[in-house]
């Protein structure tokens, strides 16, 4: 490949600023926020949002509580100024939030974008011009003072146009954004800011949005954070300057970017849901946004339905939200490793513990960064079987969806037995199917859909009464290979004595273990039996669940006896 092409970027864009702060500080508080999804967003795509997505769009948005919206380019098309008309006609926009629109530095394009901010409570004029030495030299033919009384000139439009065309009731910004700003040398984009400055006359009451894009991502996001820092600490008038970041994916670290120039002194972020916009897309809100909310702070936007916003934006675009998108995509909570999900359940029931126990709700847990329950996902494709998978994974869907607290030596029996069927298989094993794998194996009389009962040996009644001694005496009646058998046997307790029953039968039984607890509360409560057993030197596992705890501790038995004959 011809590397000699390109150059490190920092030989053609230097920065000097070997006193840098931004490493030491951290984040506290969320950044001021601006969606460009109807705008940068619209713009990229195959097929630009029609009429009623781009309502649907503004909507969501607005209900997410984005306060600062970029609505569109109403100078560029006739699309776009109707959909701007549209929400002021139409009282679409609430008092406290701000529309933006784009328009470059000529005059009649300037005039025809004012024109089209009439009735809306508050708006932000948001303009532009290439500022980096290629697009000076190679596209506009401009040089450095050309490029700056361009600036000049399209701010003191911009003053007089909103002057003569808007309603002295009406709350207007504006916003200047030297474009290609990363690839621009920093001493030439202070002094255009500062020449756009001296027009604008920023004060208390009349704040100026200076935007820093890095338009085109082409440097680690180190770089720009030192671009954005140098800027910060030599503009003058600072305190009357909302500094904002506008940042693309190109190189992929579109979210690192952005991070590094908030703690570089970034007041305000641009961006599109999910990552939309130009080639690899704008910075992804929703990702800067959570990033915050596992750090412990609030971003103030409301993402507690993340599904319905990722529905509203695919219905928009027309794109796919990948799988793998943090925090939306339908597979990044889900782990299919067995050392995961080992690790997952042992997490859930060390939190559940903790809360219990000392009222701490803090989230820690293992491969989960954020709890899926506050962005409105359930917990049910947090671990998925396939073969990879291992006892943990196993136990943690059984555990969730059934209620069923396997002891451990049965997980791994079950991941076994579920192991052979995925490697037969070669998928994945749904919730259903591993209910289905677990009950075909487990509880051979059940009556779970689509399952055929098996095995030789069935419990039809049993009747239990305390002898002499306090030893327990038990009436079963068993059907062996479907013909009815009637036992009688004692023992020291209820499961004693129907071992004995079933010794009658020929069977020599010693129980390893046992485990039970509550499937459900209330009246009609369920318990579960776990027994592991010693049956004609065999080793195996029985499950019973029944309203009676000790019928389902005798189907237990009854089902180990049934699988050693399978």
């Amino acid at each position: 490949m011809p590397v000699e092409k390109y150059r490190p970027f920092l030989e053609t864009n230097p920065v000097s600023l070997t006193d840098r702060q931004w490493p030491d500080r951290r984040l506290e508080k969320a950044p001021r926020w601006l969606s460009t999804d109807l705008r940068d967003g619209n713009q990229a795509l195959i097929e630009p949002m029609d009429p009623a997505r781009k309502r649907a769009m503004f909507d969501l948005l607005v209900s997410m509580g984005y306060k600062e919206i970029e609505i569109g380019f109403p100078a560029a098309s006739k699309t776009d100024w109707d959909f701007v008309r549209s929400l002021a006609d139409e009282d679409a926009v609430p008092d406290d939030v701000t529309v933006s629109v784009l328009t470059q530095a000529r005059t009649d394009l300037i005039q025809r974008t004012i024109d089209a901010l009439e009735g809306f409570p508050r708006a932000t004029v948001h303009m532009y011009n290439a500022t980096a030495p290629v697009f000076r030299n190679v596209v506009f033919g401009n040089d450095r003072e050309a490029t700056k009384n361009l600036a000049i000139r399209g701010t003191q439009d911009v003053i007089d146009y909103m002057e003569k065309t808007l309603g002295d009731d009406m709350i207007v910004g504006y916003q200047y954004s030297p474009e290609i700003f990363v690839d621009t040398e920093l001493d030439f984009a202070l002094e255009v800011c500062e020449a756009v400055m001296d027009v604008w006359q920023p004060a208390a009451d009349r704040e100026i949005i200076l935007n820093l894009p890095s338009t085109v991502e082409r440097c680690t996001p180190n770089i720009y954070a030192d671009q954005i820092e140098w800027m910060s600490r030599n503009l003058s008038r600072r305190e009357f300057i909302v500094l904002s970041a506008h940042n693309h994916n190109d190189r992929g670290t579109g979210v690192a970017t952005t991070e590094l120039a908030m703690l570089a002194g970034a007041d305000r972020i641009e961006g599109c849901l999910f990552g939309q916009g130009e080639r690899t897309g704008n910075v992804d809100l929703v990702t800067v946004g959570l990033n915050l909310y596992t750090q412990g702070i609030d971003p103030q936007i409301d993402f507690s339905n993340i599904d319905e916003v990722r529905s509203v934006v695919e219905y928009c675009t027309r794109m796919e939200v990948p799988a793998r998108m943090p925090y939306v995509g339908d597979l990044v909570y889900t782990s299919f490793s067995g050392s995961h999900q080992d690790a997952i359940k042992k997490g859930f029931e060390a939190r559940r513990r903790k809360i219990a126990e000392t009222g701490d709700v803090t989230w820690d847990l293992p491969y989960l960064p954020i709890d899926p329950a506050d962005l409105g996902r359930s917990y049910e494709a947090v671990v998925r079987v396939n073969s990879q998978s291992g006892k943990g994974g196993v136990a943690y869907l059984l555990s969730t969806t059934k209620n069923l607290d396997l002891p451990r030596r049965l997980q791994i029996e079950l991941s076994q037995i579920v192991k052979d069927h995925t490697d037969e298989s070669g998928g994945e094993v749904t919730a259903d199917e591993l209910w289905h794998i677990f009950a075909d194996e487990y509880l051979p009389a059940s009556e779970v859909a689509g399952l055929e009962p098996w095995g030789h040996y069935t419990l039809r009644s049993m009747s239990l009464s305390s002898g002499e001694g306090e030893r327990s005496e038990l009436t079963v009646t068993i059907a062996v290979g479907g013909v009815d058998r009637v036992i009688s046997s004692s023992g020291n307790g209820p499961i004693d004595a129907f071992v004995a029953a079933i010794e009658q039968l020929g069977h020599r039984v010693h129980i390893l273990d046992y485990a039970e607890h509550a499937l459900s509360e209330g009246g009609d409560a369920t318990a579960a039996a776990y027994i592991e057993a010693d049956i004609d030197d065999k080793i195996l596992w029985g499950v019973g669940i029944d309203p009676s705890t000790i019928n389902a501790s005798f189907k237990a038995i009854i089902s180990a006896l049934n699988r050693t004959r399978r």
